[in-house]
């Protein structure tokens, strides 16, 4: 079992920046990706960003090159820095890992809710 606990949510004016946080706890070993979807009103869950444990990273291409995503392993704990943001990014943004035994089971956090408006 793991347990993956966000932060950083909260609102912010369009151009604004906000920097999420996921912590991973409890059986951690084996975790290769980490990393954050959202999910819009009205709108499906969709991938943002990913990064291995060895830091390959993967964006969504609404949000490349304005955000990043980062990962402290001594931590356990992934990071989404979030940059020029705009009203289309406002969702909740949910944290996941991905852990590979004999097969792949993919964990989820609760979830925290950035809502970027004027």
């Amino acid at each position: 079992q793991v347990q993956l606990v966000e932060s950083g949510g909260g609102v912010v004016q369009p151009g604004g920046s906000l920097r999420v946080s996921c912590a991973a706890s409890g059986s951690i070993f084996s975790i290769n990706a980490m990393g954050w979807y959202r999910q819009a009103p009205g709108k499906q869950r969709e991938l943002v960003a990913a990064i291995t444990s060895g830091g390959i990273t993967n964006y969504a291409a609404s949000v490349k090159g304005r955000f990043t995503i980062s990962r402290d392993n001594d931590k356990n704990t992934v990071y989404l820095q979030m940059n020029s943001l705009k009203p289309e990014d406002t969702a909740v943004y949910y944290c996941y890992a991905e852990q590979l035994r004999v097969s792949l089971t993919q964990y989820w956090g609760k979830g925290t809710l950035v809502t970027v408006s004027s």
